[in-house]
């Protein structure tokens, strides 16, 4: 199955929203604080990512 530009956006948001609630949930579970700010930083950058991705959904839906 072939997935058009809309259906990959909406599938990387998803992605993108998984990886910054488990990164959020592995920042309260490890118990080196390094690496629990480290985790933090990334639900950032997926956060982010997520955000920029819902910003080009709604372009794209907007347009069309």
């Amino acid at each position: 199955m072939e997935l058009n530009t809309k259906e990959i956006l909406k599938k990387k948001i998803l992605d993108a929203q998984e990886m910054v609630r488990d990164y959020e949930t592995y920042s309260k579970k490890v118990e080196d604080a390094e690496v629990a700010d480290l985790f933090k930083d990334f639900a950032l950058e997926s956060g982010y990512q997520a955000r920029k991705l819902q910003d080009m959904l709604k372009k794209l839906e907007k347009n069309r």
